[in-house]
């Protein structure tokens, strides 16, 4: 059965995701010289390969890791001193076609939202952004498994960028009002469903919780926009 055509918004959504993660040409020539090697690279070969400094090398293939276009692994590599395990970074198969690298089944997502509005609102609320950190936590694995904490503002682009690959066009951006970074989300994943069943809107709080706990720290999280609300993108702001 063909798929659907993509949505504009859908359209957008994988065209920023692709364009974050390729649109730096050293950035390219990395994923394919990680192609190139099935065994896997680290950070110190990238480097080495096209004299980079180690840091900018691994932000790069850190980035494409976000992006979904990389998977690393912890392992102990032949370039590693005093037996020490290195973050190995291996190719992930390319999408064949223009899409969203996860599109959430409409009745999958419908049924979570019937299910959820079976329970107490509050209880309701609680148990879909539990889910959601718990989420948020494997998603964060696979950006630094390694759990070497990130600062504040590296690991909301970090999440940004992660969120951004699982359908959502997030952007981490500065508050102009109370200088507070927090992260705008054009699209939702969930579609109509979160408007039908608000609380569903309980599992991106906890996405960026859960994220935000192991790349950074313990913080809070709350919508101050959203589209059940009527608002035209969802914004999760952050209190640390």
């Amino acid at each position: 059965m063909d798929k659907p055509p993509l949505t504009p918004t859908e359209f957008a959504s994988a065209v920023t995701a692709i364009t974050g993660a390729f649109g730096d040409p050293t950035r390219r020539d990395i994923y394919l010289f990680v192609r190139e090697h099935n065994s896997g690279t680290t950070a110190t070969t990238a480097a080495t390969h096209f004299d980079l400094h180690p840091n900018v090398a691994r932000h790069h293939l850190d980035k494409l890791t976000a992006g979904g276009y990389l998977e690393v692994s912890i392992e102990k590599s032949s370039e590693s001193t005093a037996g020490r395990p290195s973050k190995i970074y291996k190719i992930k198969d390319f999408p064949s076609s223009l899409e969203l690298p996860v599109r959430q089944d409409s009745v999958l997502v419908s049924l979570l939202g019937r299910t959820l509005a079976l329970l107490p609102p509050s209880e309701a609320e609680s148990m879909a952004e539990e889910v959601g950190i718990e989420v948020g936590r494997s998603m964060a694995e696979t950006i630094c498994p390694d759990e070497i904490q990130q600062s504040f503002h590296t690991a909301l682009h970090s999440i940004a960028e992660a969120l951004t690959a699982h359908g959502f066009a997030a952007r981490a951006e500065k508050d102009t009002k109370s200088s507070k970074l927090r992260i705008i989300s054009e699209h939702c994943p969930f579609g109509v469903t979160a408007i039908e069943h608000p609380v569903i809107c309980a599992v991106d709080r906890g996405l960026v919780k859960g994220m935000l706990s192991s790349l950074y720290g313990e913080a809070t999280t709350d919508l101050s926009s959203s589209l059940p609300m009527g608002d035209d993108v969802c914004i999760t702001d952050i209190h640390v």
